[in-house]
């Protein structure tokens, strides 16, 4: 069950929707409504979407309702046969009384808070009151000094009945932040419209469209007597409705392993604030021998009818260099409450993790059998050897030495071939790789990062296909993974900091003597002899 407008003043009309995925096995029983709510209008729709081949049914029952009196209301459960609906409450308030006596056009404006607190948000409601129709109007927006101003969701529209007349209400929301305290002032705001003349047309028109007369209406000016922060607000001054303050990790923490990085990611969600009033999660305490590289923050604003909606949400790479446990401080954000008036605090809390020490996997080498004449192959196995005849010793040396020659000569025409098809394939890709490692010598030696980032970009396209510098971090090995992140950090961080390259230069060479093996190992010689 849901409503579309809460709190509503009193001769208002609003909806409640009752939604079911499935056919209840009797129809709803509203009289429990009677009490409190007079029934206007009732409509029923069905739908049916398909989602991956599956179908999903959806049964929605819509009321059109009136509160009969004021006050903190119930919307008590409604009984579909055996099933059963929510309970909620909704706020009915007074009927206003804005003066205009028999007006066919007119505006109301008010606000949820007239002395709100320096950056709290303030909820500023207009409703355009019609019992006329209207055509090509215009509306200005609020409009205040030392204040930021966002509108809130979308219009809407909705039946009243006001001193006695029927209106079509039109509403629309803004959230408010003044960043000044002292007395401001939200301007009237003004509207212009042509009201439509019933059966009358213009008979000279092309289209015959119908006669209109313009009409302007001004609403009532609202001051706010905006209050300074409190004294025991602290530095750092959050006025909120809701805070929420989480921490995710992307890997098994009891898995930890020295030089492998590992993320965590902190976020902040904030009600009734915009991302300008948050501040940064990350703080620069890490113990020592735990590197952190932090990421560019996700910065998020929603605007929705009960206000705004702020997300701040930052990941941390961490790189322990040694085994050992480390704690990680805790992250605290004090925040004020404007529902209660009071200070509170969203927690992390410290936390601590252990790391263990990488394990290399170990090779054990076979021994190499010794070599043996051919004269020792063919003798026996009791240590016996036979005397063959010098005649018969002579054709076999000559016929063995003439096989082993002209397989000397076929090896040797099979590297020149090679060695001159790979020269004539590869002379671009060698070049460029000996040209990207040259630019980042140069920016590792000028301290550099603008060209180091080129020069990576450079070297990663040409060796992994890659062309962003956390792709190529993922593709290296530990100590140049730790430096590539060091670099990103460098680049794109909001404070200015210095960066030397020495360290960078030293793990791309390690990297590349590691990537020179490898590519050896993969590629061995061709043996002498092809079985």
């Amino acid at each position: 069950m849901s409503v579309d407008r809460n709190p509503v003043n009193l001769q208002e009309s609003f909806q409640i929707t009752f939604t079911a995925n499935e056919q209840p096995n009797a129809e709803p029983d509203f009289a429990p409504l009677d009490k409190d709510f007079e029934i206007l209008n009732q409509s029923q729709q069905q739908s049916v979407q398909i989602n991956n081949w599956k179908k999903t049914n959806s049964i929605q029952w819509i009321l059109t309702v009136m509160a009969k009196h004021a006050g903190n209301l119930v919307i008590p459960a409604i009984n579909f046969g055996q099933d059963n609906s929510q309970y909620t409450s909704i706020l009915v308030n007074e009927a206003q009384d804005t003066g205009m006596v028999n007006e066919d056009l007119f505006l109301q404006v008010e606000v949820d808070t007239p002395k709100p607190y320096i950056q709290e948000q303030v909820i500023y409601t207009l409703k355009l009151f019609r019992k006329v129709n209207i055509s090509q109007a215009s509306l200005t927006e609020p409009e205040l000094q030392d204040a930021m101003v966002e509108k809130l969701g979308e219009d809407k529209n909705y039946n009243t009945r006001f001193q006695g007349e029927n209106y079509v209400v039109t509403e629309r929301k803004y959230a408010i932040f003044p960043q000044k305290s002292g007395t401001l002032t939200i301007a009237p705001l003004r509207l212009t419209a042509g009201i439509i003349i019933l059966g009358q047309r213009q008979t000279n028109s092309f289209f015959n469209r119908q006669r209109t007369r313009n009409k302007r209406v001004v609403s009532a000016a609202i001051t706010l007597d905006v209050q300074p922060k409190p004294a025991n607000a602290g530095v750092d001054w959050l006025p909120a409705k809701q805070v929420f303050l989480q921490e995710e990790w992307t890997d098994n923490l009891e898995e930890m392993v020295v030089g492998q990085p590992f993320t965590r990611t902190i976020t902040l969600q904030v009600e009734g604030a915009t991302v300008g009033g948050l501040s940064e999660l990350y703080k620069d305490n890490m113990p020592p021998h735990l590197k952190a590289y932090p990421d560019q923050p996700v910065l998020e604003e929603k605007a929705t009818d009960s206000g705004m909606l702020a997300l701040r949400q930052e990941k941390v790479a961490l790189i322990p260099s040694r085994a050992g446990s480390f704690t990680l401080p805790a992250i605290e954000i004090p925040w004020w409450n404007t529902r209660t008036q009071k200070m509170e605090v969203a927690r992390i809390a410290e936390r601590t993790i252990t790391a263990i020490a990488a394990t290399g996997a170990t090779t054990v080498l076979e021994p190499t059998p010794p070599l043996v004449s051919p004269a020792q192959a063919a003798a026996g196995g009791k240590g016996t050897q036979k005397t063959l005849p010098i005649q018969q010793q002579s054709t076999l040396w000559f016929w063995l030495t003439l096989f082993f020659a002209l397989a000397w000569l076929v090896t040797l025409a099979y590297f020149l071939s090679r060695k001159l098809g790979k020269t004539k394939k590869q002379p671009v890709t060698v070049e460029k790789k000996s040209t990207a490692k040259k630019m980042l010598q140069k920016a590792c030696a000028d301290n550099d990062p603008i060209l180091a980032k080129d020069a990576l970009l450079q070297w990663g396209r040409d060796q992994f296909k890659q062309s962003s510098l956390t792709k190529i971090a993922e593709q290296s090995g530990p100590l140049l993974q730790a430096e590539i992140l060091v670099l990103n950090t460098i680049l794109y961080s909001d404070k200015t900091q210095a960066w030397q390259g020495a360290e960078l230069w030293a793990a791309f060479q390690n990297n590349q003597s590691v990537d020179v093996v490898k590519k050896d190992l993969a590629d061995p010689l061709p043996p002498l002899f092809k079985i």
